[in-house]
C-alpha cells in the first residue's frame, strides 16, 4: 500500500493533465492514474486532429473558389492517405507535452492502469492501493450513439474513429448538426465527399444566435452539403455497399444510401466501473459527476473537472477545470469556475465564435433593459480585402452598456472573440474599447467599430450633448 498522495489524479486527459503539472510545480505528491494513453481526446480523437483536417480541407476549397481573386480555380487532387498523414504528423508533433515523461519532469508520478475508489480516501489500481488526501476524476467522455433501429450493426464513425479512415467515403451521412457534426462535415465535403448532415432540432448550432446558424447553414449548402434540419434518422439498414438511412422530418419520409455514417449527436461520460458510490461520489440522472462551482464532489475530499462534469465539453474548459481543482484541493477552496464567461468557437468556415449570455438569454434575465449592437462585416475593410463579407459582429448590452455576450461570425471569429472575452470577465463597457488602439486593418476591426459606433451614440445622447455644449461655450468665451 502506498501512503501519503497529497492528490491522486484518474484520467490523463487536459484536465488531469494540467492538475497534475499545477500540483507538481506547487511541491505536492501527486499520481495521476491513466488506463490507455496521456493526452486524452484533444490531442488523440478531439482537437488536433480535427483542426488539422479542417485545415487541409480549407486549402481545397481555396484552390476551388480562387476564381474570385481573379486566380484561375482549379478542382485539387486529393490524397486522403495523405491527409490522413498530415493529422497523424500533427498528434505526434503535440504529444511529446502531454507525455508520461513531461508529467513525470513536472513532478508528478504516472502510473498505467484501471483506478477504481474503494472508499472515501482510497484507491485500487490493479491491485495496488492508493491512500489520498484529496483525488480528482478527469475521466472525461465518450462517443453516444443515439437509439436508432439498426445503427449500432452499420458501423458508424464517430469522432473517435473517424481518425482510423483509410480512404474517404464518397457519400457520408452526418448526424448532428451540433459543433462537431458541422466541422467534421464542412471538412469531409472539401475533401470531396457528398455529404448530408441530419439535425432534429429546426436549426443546426442549436445553442447559438439564431443568425450565426442562419449563416453557417447558408454558407454550408453553397458548398454543395445537404442541410437536413427537423429531420430524425428512424431506421439504419446495412448493405452489401454502404447504409440505407430511412429519415422522417417536417417535409415528410424519404430514404438516402450512403457509404458512411458518421454520429455525432451527443456523449457520455466515462464513469462506469469508477466506484464511485463507495467514495460517496454523486452522479446526475445524465451520468455525469455533480459538483459546486468549487469543482468539489459530495466526498469533499474528492473533485472533478472536464467533460466527465457535464458542463462545458471543450478542452479550455477542462484545462481550466483542472487548474482550479489541484489549488482548491491543495491550498484551500476558494477558487470558482463562472461557466457564463468562457468562451467556445465552431472551427467551420465561417467560423463561430460565441461567450457570455445569448440575446434570447439576456432578455429573459434582465428585460427590455437589454441592448443589441450588431455590426455587418460589410463595413470591415479587411473583410472587403478578402471578399468575404457576410460576417457579423453581435454584442448582448445591458443598460449601462455593460457586456452580457456575443457572437461572432467571421474567418477568424476565435481571435476575435478574446478581446470581447476579458472585458466581459473584467464587468467592462463596450464603448471602453473604442479609446484602445487597434492594429488596421485587422478582423479585430469588427470589434472596435461596434465599440467605437458604441461610443459615438454616447456622444450624442442628450447629457452629454448638454455637458458638451458647456464646455463649447465656454471655451468660446475665453
Amino acid at each position: 500500500m502506498t501512503r501519503g498522495y497529497d492528490l491522486a489524479i484518474v484520467g490523463g486527459g487536459t484536465a488531469g493533465i494540467i492538475a497534475a503539472t499545477t500540483a507538481g510545480r506547487l511541491g505536492a505528491r501527486v499520481v495521476l492514474v491513466e488506463r490507455d494513453r496521456t493526452g486524452g481526446d484533444c490531442l488523440w480523437t478531439g482537437c488536433v486532429p480535427s483542426k488539422s483536417l479542417i485545415a487541409a480541407a480549407h486549402a481545397a476549397h481555396g484552390m476551388r473558389t480562387a476564381g474570385r481573386f481573379g486566380i484561375t480555380p482549379v478542382e485539387p487532387q486529393v490524397d486522403f492517405s495523405a491527409v490522413m498523414a498530415h493529422v497523424q504528423a500533427a498528434i505526434k508533433r503535440i504529444e511529446p507535452v502531454d507525455s508520461p515523461a513531461a508529467l513525470t519532469d513536472a513532478g508528478a508520478e504516472v502510473i498505467g492502469g484501471t483506478a477504481i475508489f474503494t472508499g472515501p480516501d482510497e484507491l485500487r489500481v490493479d491491485g495496488r492501493s492508493l491512500l489520498f488526501r484529496h483525488a480528482l476524476i478527469a475521466t472525461g467522455s465518450t462517443p453516444a450513439l443515439p437509439p436508432v433501429p439498426g445503427l449500432a450493426e452499420a458501423e458508424p464513425l464517430t469522432s473517435d474513429t473517424t481518425w482510423d479512415l483509410a480512404e474517404l467515403p464518397a457519400r457520408l451521412a452526418v448526424l448532428g448538426g451540433g459543433p462537431i457534426g458541422c466541422e467534421l462535415g464542412q471538412a469531409f465535403a472539401r475533401l470531396g465527399a457528398d455529404v448530408t448532415i441530419i439535425e432534429a432540432t429546426e436549426r443546426l448550432i442549436p445553442k447559438e444566435e439564431p443568425h450565426a446558424a442562419i449563416a453557417l447553414s447558408a454558407a454550408l449548402s453553397a458548398e454543395g452539403i445537404d442541410v437536413l434540419t427537423s429531420t430524425t434518422v428512424t431506421k439504419a439498414t446495412r448493405q452489401a455497399k454502404g447504409v440505407r438511412l430511412d429519415l422522417a422530418g417536417h417535409n415528410g419520409s424519404r430514404v438516402i444510401d450512403v457509404d458512411r455514417v458518421l454520429v455525432a449527436t451527443g456523449r457520455r461520460p466515462r464513469t462506469d466501473g469508477l466506484g464511485l458510490a463507495e467514495a460517496g461520489v454523486r452522479l446526475d440522472e445524465r451520468g455525469y459527476v455533480v459538483t459546486d462551482a468549487k469543482l468539489r464532489t459530495g466526498n469533499r475530499r474528492i473533485y472533478a473537472a472536464g467533460d466527465v462534469t457535464g458542463t462545458l465539453p471543450f478542452t479550455h474548459v477542462a484545462g481550466m477545470h483542472g487548474s482550479i481543482a489541484a489549488t482548491n484541493a491543495l491550498l484551500a477552496p476558494v477558487r470558482r469556475i463562472d461557466h457564463e464567461r468562457i468562451p467556445w468557437v465552431t472551427f467551420t468556415d465561417p467560423e463561430i465564435a460565441h461567450v457570455g449570455l445569448t440575446e434570447d438569454q439576456a432578455r429573459q434575465r434582465y428585460g427590455d433593459e437589454v441592448r443589441i449592437r450588431l455590426l455587418r462585416h460589410e463595413h470591415v475593410d479587411r473583410a472587403i480585402t478578402e471578399g468575404d463579407t457576410d460576417g457579423s459582429t453581435h454584442i448582448v448590452l445591458d443598460a449601462k452598456g455593460l457586456v452580457l455576450g456575443a457572437t461572432i461570425v467571421a474567418p477568424r471569429a476565435g481571435e476575435m472573440i478574446a478581446e470581447l472575452t476579458a472585458l466581459l470577465a473584467r464587468g467592462g463597457r463596450l464603448r471602453d474599447l473604442a479609446s484602445v488602439v487597434h492594429p488596421y486593418p485587422a478582423w479585430s476591426d469588427g470589434v472596435w467599430n461596434a465599440a467605437v459606433a458604441e461610443a459615438n451614440d454616447a456622444l450624442r445622447s442628450p447629457a452629454m450633448r448638454r455637458l458638451t455644449g458647456a464646455l463649447l461655450r465656454l471655451r468660446r468665451a475665453r
